[in-house]
C-alpha cells in the first residue's frame, strides 16, 4: 500500500476532498509564530470525517495535547525534548532529512519514517536518484520520498524501490 503525505499551509477543503484514505495531511504553517489551536482542531475534525490521518508539523507537545494522529519533525529541528513526553501507542513521529548527519539526528529523535529530500526538485537539497538510493540504504528506518513528485516522474519511483512519497504540488 502506497502511503502519501500532503503538506498544507492553510485549511482548504477542496484539496483535502481530492485525497484518498492512504493520504496523511501534514499541517505546517511556518508563516506565523503562534499556532491557532481552533484551526488545527477544525482540520483534525474534517480529516477524521474523511478518514484521513492528520499530523502537525514541528510541535510535538501540541500534537499530543490535541490528540492528533502524529507529528512531523522538520530537518531543522534537532531537539530531543519530545522523547520525555508520553503519548498513545498509535501516535506516529516522522521527520525529514537531507543528508547523513540529519538522518542520524532523526534516528536519535526516534522517528518511524524519514522523509528524504529532495529527489526530483532541483533546490539546494537536491539529491537525485543515485544519491537518494545511497542515503536511504544508510538507515534501517522507512524512507519516504520528498521533493518534486509529479504525475510525469511518479513512475520513476519504482527505480528506487520506494512507494511512499510526500509533497505539495502533486496533491493540488
Amino acid at each position: 500500500m502506497i502511503r502519501k503525505y500532503y503538506f498544507i499551509n492553510k485549511f482548504d477543503t477542496i484539496n483535502i476532498d481530492k485525497q484518498d484514505k492512504q493520504t496523511t495531511i501534514i499541517y505546517r504553517n511556518y508563516s506565523t509564530k503562534t499556532l491557532n489551536e481552533t484551526l488545527i482542531l477544525k482540520i483534525k475534525k474534517y480529516c477524521k470525517k474523511k478518514s484521513i490521518k492528520f499530523y502537525l508539523s514541528n510541535n510535538v507537545k501540541m500534537a499530543i495535547k490535541l490528540d492528533l494522529d502524529g507529528v512531523y519533525i522538520p530537518a531543522f529541528n534537532k531537539s530531543l525534548k519530545h522523547l520525555a513526553y508520553s503519548y498513545k501507542q498509535n501516535f506516529k513521529i516522522v521527520g525529514s532529512a537531507h543528508n547523513l548527519k540529519e538522518i542520524r539526528t532523526k534516528e536519535n529523535q526516534n522517528v518511524r519514517k524519514i522523509f528524504l529530500s529532495s529527489l526530483f526538485k532541483k533546490n539546494k537539497n537536491f539529491l537525485g536518484i543515485n544519491k537518494f538510493k545511497l542515503l536511504s540504504k544508510l538507515t534501517k528506518k522507512n524512507v519516504v520520498i520528498l521533493g518534486g513528485i509529479s504525475n510525469k516522474n511518479k513512475k520513476k519511483l519504482s527505480l528506487i524501490n520506494r512507494s511512499d512519497f510526500a509533497g505539495i504540488s502533486y496533491f493540488e
